[in-house]
This record gives structure tokens, sequence and C-alpha cells, in this order.
């Protein structure tokens, strides 16, 4: 990698972990969106170190919280991710050895997706949802985080529609998503799927990541939240359209030629 693909990429993970940290979701999508918009490294490889930097964002911000978790969603939730984590990666391993471009389409689509389902307002339910329920959308979280270590939006929609406090809410989020990332690593570790430049990238990026994690932990911003999502929402917005785009252009030019 040039000097300048390093300084993208530190400057794309220093976004990712603010948004992270102020959302509780979009560490992954924000990664992975900026550094395929620019090129900046192959999606299979950035998707690793965003698994990393889940896991060290985790551990910072989990310190603690053990008694504020509902441990009964987390038990429902976990099942499911376990399954669509296996199926995620070996689905990206497929994809990024015979589509590149729809890879990248499927990212992009997905990103914007994600921007526009997290921006709906939804009413909480009056009683929590069923065990099937969680195991449903743990699957759906599952399959994202093994495709693109971006397992938040599913558990971020059934989640904020449960009737529970906000710090239980946030804290269980936290876990089941750490969770997700820690099985996907051991996924991909033992087949060979985590590579020399991964771990390079992920040795870059830990201190950057948990030094602005712990920072923006200590000293939270004054800003609403709502303001905050709009602004990582419009970050993702602008990041899909970046990719859907030059893919469909790409794939329109494939089949005219």
């Amino acid at each position: 990698m040039s000097g300048w693909q390093i300084a993208g990429f530190l400057a794309c993970v220093a976004i990712a972990t603010g948004a992270q940290r102020l959302t509780g979701f979009a560490l992954a999508l924000v990664l992975l969106g900026l550094t395929s918009l620019f090129d900046i490294a192959p999606l299979p490889d950035v998707a690793n170190v965003a698994t990393v930097m889940a896991l060290a964002n985790a551990a910072i911000v989990l310190r603690g919280a053990r008694h504020s978790m509902d441990w009964g969603v987390l038990r429902a939730t976990v099942p499911g991710s376990v399954l669509g984590v296996g199926a995620g990666v070996v689905l990206l391993s497929w994809l990024n050895a015979n589509v590149v471009v729809v890879l990248r389409l499927l990212l992009g689509l997905i990103i914007v997706a994600c921007a526009v389902i997290v921006l709906l307002r939804t009413e909480p339910l009056s009683r929590r949802s069923s065990n099937a329920s969680f195991q449903f959308y743990g699957l759906l979280s599952g399959l994202m985080g093994g495709l693109f270590a971006a397992s938040g939006p599913p558990l971020v929609y059934q989640f904020y529609r449960q009737p529970l406090d906000l710090d239980t809410l946030r804290d269980t989020l936290i876990a089941a998503l750490a969770t997700s990332s820690l099985l996907r690593l051991l996924v991909v570790l033992p087949s060979g799927q985590f590579s020399g430049r991964a771990l390079l990238l992920s040795a870059m990026a830990l201190p950057l990541t948990t030094g602005i994690t712990w920072w923006v932990h200590k000293h939270p911003p004054v800003w609403s939240r709502q303001s905050i999502l709009r602004l990582v929402c419009a970050l993702l917005l602008v990041t899909g359209t970046g990719l859907v785009f030059p893919a469909l252009r790409s794939l329109a030019g494939g089949r005219l030629g």
C-alpha cells in the first residue's frame, strides 16, 4: 500500500469509529463503504479489520456492563447469528472470487437500505418479541456479519422496538454484535481467510480505534441522538450510492460488450 492509501485507510477508520461510538452500529458499514468507494483495500480484508475493531470497541464499552444486559434476549439472538455468520463468510468468499462487481453492488444496496431503515421511526412494542423473532433477526444479522462484518442494522431495528430501557438496549445490542464478530473471527481464522494484509491493517487500525473509542466514551458529545443518526445516515447514503452507480454502469457495460 502507498502512503496515501495508508493515510486514507486511517482516515476511514477514524470516521467509522466515531460513527460506531455515536450510534452503536455503523462501524463496518461506514468503513467498508468508504474504503470500497475509494478502492483502498479488498472488501474481504476490510471486513476482517472491521471484525477486529468491533471486538476492541466492545471490550472498552462493555466493561462493567454485565448487570445492565438482558441475557434472555442475548441467548435468543445468538443461535441465529451462528448459522448466519457461517453462511455469510462462505458467500463472501464465492462472490469475491467470481463476481467482484456484484459484491460491490450488493454492499452498496445494503448500505443504502440500512440508512433508510435506521431513519424510519418505529414505535416500541407493548411486550417483548418472541424468542423465534430474535432468532430470525439474529440469522439476518449473522448473514450480514459474515458477508461484510456489518451485523448491526437488523438487530438495531429489532432491539429498539423492545419495551426495554435505553441502557439495557444499548449494552445488549453491543454484546450481541460483539458475539457475531467473535463468531466471524473464529470462522475466518481456521479457514485461512484472514490474510497478511488484513493483519497489517488491523495492527494499524487498533491503536487509533481504541483511542477514539476511549476518548468519546469519556467525553460524550452534546449533539442530540437524532442529529447524529441523520449525519451518519447521510454519510451512508452518499457512500452507498457511490458504490451502486459505478457497479451498475460496469454491469451494463459488460452486457453491452
